[in-house]
């Protein structure tokens, strides 16, 4: 009896070891690419993602890596070329799974948990195939209780280079573009300093409501893509994306974009009203269409500096916009100057009293 006990206690060991172990869950791998200026990001990985690292667990491995290091920024531009991600898709955030690149903060947790969710049903899915991931990523524990990204950093260092470099030649054309505002803001400020008569010739004047239209259609574009969270289409040279996603496109927790939208509004209002009055209301009227002028290109100055010497990346958008307001300064400004000739003393056929020398 006991050498049938034995008997069966061993066979059942064996029959044990022989059985196959459980298989284990299937895990879904993605790659985070972000900037630590980068609102929409922040918005990604402090709103989006956490929920469903709470509902997968440890089934969703989450890599994070920061394109402002020089070995993040090498993976994100071997992620562009080896998924072909075309111009109007760049920028942060972007999300990799699988074959799939996500971009933006509305498109990632939209698209995300389906692709989740299908690569559970099966066997998972692997890190994407970046080139030169694998010898880039290494784990860190999360540093708090709630749920959080599994964040991979690169063990590089952050960039040394100087923003003024990281973006050319699209930085060498805001250096340009700043010169040119600069140039006619001293321009302007002399202009208004000398006393004018006459009205502006009707070129001159009619290119102000036209030029305003268009800086109108642009700042209404850039808007959209900052509510909308989306990329915005770039050209050839510059990184649309990386400006409308920085800390700098919002001023006061507004977006620039809408602050041009109310500056060209403004303007067109200011030279309707310039046409429609008489008298002192039409002076006035037509300063205010110079003064909004010259305060929107001291603003374009700010916003322009900031590209090349603090983002590191240039907006087209942003310089064309620049550039009309700037334009509407030109013509602006030689015609409604503080001390211009009044218009009554013009249209009477008189030379505007000058004080003695």
């Amino acid at each position: 009896m006991l050498r049938l006990l034995l008997l069966a206690v061993v066979g059942a060991a064996l029959a044990l070891g022989s059985a196959p172990a459980p298989a284990a869950d299937p895990i879904a791998r993605a790659v985070l690419f972000y900037s630590p200026a980068c609102p929409h990001c922040h918005t990604v990985m402090t709103d989006s993602l956490p929920p469903l690292m709470a509902r997968y667990r440890d089934q969703l491995q989450i890599a994070a890596i920061d394109v402002t290091t020089p070995a993040g920024q090498q993976l994100y531009q071997a992620m562009v070329q080896h998924f072909q991600v075309p111009d109007d898709r760049l920028g942060v955030p972007a999300l990799v799974i699988g074959k799939a690149v996500l971009v933006g903060a509305v498109e990632i947790p939209e698209r995300l948990p389906a692709l989740i969710d299908a690569a559970l049903v099966g066997d998972g899915l692997p890190w994407p195939d970046i080139p030169g991931l694998a010898e880039h990523l290494r784990f860190e524990s999360p540093a708090t209780a709630a749920p959080a990204p599994r964040v991979a950093t690169p063990a590089a260092p952050r960039s040394d280079t100087p923003p003024l470099l990281r973006d050319m030649p699209a930085n060498a054309l805001a250096l340009a573009v700043l010169a040119g505002m600069l140039a006619a803001v001293v321009w302007a400020a002399r202009t208004w300093r000398r006393p004018r008569a006459g009205a502006a010739p009707r070129w001159r004047d009619r290119a102000v409501p036209l030029l305003s239209l268009a800086g109108l259609a642009v700042a209404v574009y850039l808007t959209l893509v900052e509510t909308a969270q989306a990329a915005a289409v770039c050209g050839p040279v510059g990184n649309c994306a990386a400006v409308q996603q920085s800390s700098y496109a919002f001023v006061f927790g507004i977006p620039v974009g809408v602050l041009g939208v109310a500056a060209y509004i403004a303007l067109l209002l200011a030279w309707g009203a310039e046409h429609l009055l008489r008298g002192r209301r039409a002076e006035l009227a037509g300063l205010a269409v110079a003064g909004l002028a010259g305060t929107g290109t001291v603003f374009s100055i700010y916003l322009t500096f900031l590209e090349p010497f603090v983002i590191g990346a240039t907006c087209l958008w942003c310089l064309t916009s620049a550039a009309l307001m700037t334009a509407l300064l030109y013509l602006a400004a030689p015609y409604h100057g503080l001390l211009a000739a009044p218009r009554r003393e013009v249209a009477r056929g008189r030379q505007p009293r000058r004080k003695p020398v």
